[in-house]
């Protein structure tokens, strides 16, 4: 019997994450990699697991990501995003006003919206987004 597995999509800044989540014992891989060799800062590892340490299933999911695009910080929030999402899909039978529901939990903590900010245009006539060359009066 196949293991069921369910899947999601994250995205932050420019960078997009599909992630799966399986049953098992708690390893993430990146890109083929180990998460804590792929990530340079445990800052950044602790961030993207926390929708995990939030439902307490730190040891309860195997999770697959391939993250694409921007930098390091960005595809740290798009993968934590995309455990959040696949997590709701795993948690979908629950009843969303239940004080056990994952939603409630990871709603509660922020978990749940997309992070909108990315980087601005750049504008004809500026040397980037919005800052101006420099005035020389003579």
């Amino acid at each position: 019997m196949a293991k069921q597995s369910w899947s999601a999509t994250g995205r932050r800044k420019r960078a997009t994450a599909q992630v799966t989540i399986t049953s098992g014992t708690g390893n993430i891989s990146v890109n083929g990699v180990d998460v804590d060799t792929y990530m340079p800062d445990k800052i950044l590892v602790l961030d993207l697991k926390q929708p995990l340490v939030l439902t307490n299933n730190e040891n309860r999911f195997d999770i697959t990501v391939t993250v694409k695009g921007g930098g390091y910080s960005g595809q740290a929030g798009a993968i934590r995003l995309g455990i959040t999402r696949a997590l709701l899909k795993f948690d979908s039978n629950t009843l969303p006003t239940s004080d056990t529901s994952y939603r409630k939990i990871l709603k509660a903590n922020g978990m749940i919206t997309r992070d909108p900010r990315v980087k601005e245009r750049k504008k004809y006539g500026l040397k980037k987004a919005r800052r101006a060359p420099q005035f020389s009066k003579r």
